[in-house]
């Protein structure tokens, strides 16, 4: 005769699993303490470099490096609004009070004659050599001239020119060209971002052999708040002026995808020049490829980023409310948040192919139409 089963109460999930909320904060603490281990690990070797190789190696491509892992590791706990509050302050009661001190009247004035005396000072009186001589910077100088003026005099509406942005972008250029060429300092670090770039795209080519061959892979082919408080533009242009140098022109407007219904037909006319003033990653492989001055090229695109902003505000100045205008922020579409690193990949390589695939397809039809226009 078969004993009876005894009947017994289902197990608790607490038995059969771990209680999700103890393993929450156990990763989140095994985060902690990652990112600590990170901090102070790079901490430590940017100190031991700087007492034991101060001499006779660079110290500051190092100090860059941990500068740039310490403000992404304080970002995880303290938001980026917060962590700029003391740089907003400063920036606040110091270059923003310079022009209240001066006259309404004179302010314009005033800035034309400084941003005029800058370029005059550093483009005449450095001494002239067989390739940079004095006739060839003047010659320059009337070329900048001569496009402002032809820019003032095709303008939408020259009444609304925000001379302000103009001249800021202009003085801004002049500046990152003078940092570049003109200093040790900022040579260094442009050469050093140079290095990272050439690494980081050449390592597409393994992803080109791989679909392709290598025959085919080695064929030559493709900063925004400071932008926004200083230069006072929206907050969607900050953005893609900044992002588009080191992304291209169609993904750097995907950054502001939430807005772009909402632009201004100032803000469109930003994007486009902005995108057309600087180069996409696949551009800046030609260009390496053949043989030009990576650190010359990269410089160019930063420059270009307060050129494009002064040159767009001149051509099509803005007459309408931009929805940004008094902030950088983007809003992230959590229904489009990838859930771990092979998930974000995999995004990022839908939407790269997404784009390509219009590009492509545009390319189709205007060189139809072209070839239908000529035959």
């Amino acid at each position: 005769m078969e004993k009876p089963e005894l009947e017994t109460d289902p197990p608790s999930p607490a038995t059969t699993s771990e209680n999700p909320s103890r393993s929450y904060y156990r990763k989140l603490h095994i985060k902690h303490i990652t990112r600590t281990l990170i901090f102070l690990l790079f901490t430590g070797w940017w100190i031991a470099g700087l007492l034991f190789h101060r001499h006779d190696k660079n110290w500051l491509i190092p100090f860059l490096l941990w500068l740039c892992i310490a403000i992404r590791i304080i970002t995880f706990y303290i938001p980026v609004r917060h962590a700029w509050y003391p740089v907003r302050f400063i920036w606040h009661h110091s270059a923003a009070r310079v022009p209240e001190l001066i006259p309404p009247a004179l302010r314009l004035s005033m800035a034309t004659l400084g941003v005029l005396t800058i370029y005059t000072l550093f483009t005449f009186l450095p001494p002239s050599v067989p390739q940079n001589t004095r006739a060839d910077r003047g010659i320059s100088c009337l070329g900048l001239v001569v496009f402002l003026l032809l820019l003032w005099v095709t303008s939408k509406k020259r009444s609304a020119i925000g001379w302000y942005t103009v001249l800021v972008g202009m003085l801004l250029q002049f500046l990152i060209a003078l940092f570049v060429l003109r200093t040790k300092v900022g040579y260094d670090i442009f050469n050093f971002i140079s290095l990272l770039a050439r690494s980081l795209l050449g390592c597409t080519k393994a992803g080109v052999a791989f679909l392709t061959n290598d025959k085919t892979a080695n064929t030559p082919i493709k900063f925004a708040v400071a932008f926004f408080w200083s230069m006072r533009v929206s907050g969607a242009e900050a953005v893609v002026a900044a992002a588009s140098p080191f992304v291209g022109q169609g993904e750097s407007a995907m950054l502001i995808k939430p807005f772009v219904k909402h632009l201004t037909k100032a803000e469109l006319h930003q994007i486009m020049c902005s995108g057309f003033a600087t180069i996409a990653g696949s551009v800046l492989v030609a260009y390496l490829s053949m043989g030009l001055s990576p650190q010359t090229l990269l410089s160019s695109c930063v420059m270009s980023i307060p050129a494009s902003l002064a040159v767009s505000k001149m051509r099509y100045p803005e007459t309408e409310e931009s929805l940004t205008s008094g902030s950088v922020t983007v809003p992230s579409n959590d229904s489009e948040e990838a859930s771990n690193g092979l998930h974000a990949f995999a995004n990022g390589t839908w939407l790269g192919l997404k784009i390509a695939a219009m590009v492509m397809g545009t390319l189709l039809c205007i060189i139809a139409f072209i070839a239908l226009v000529m035959d």
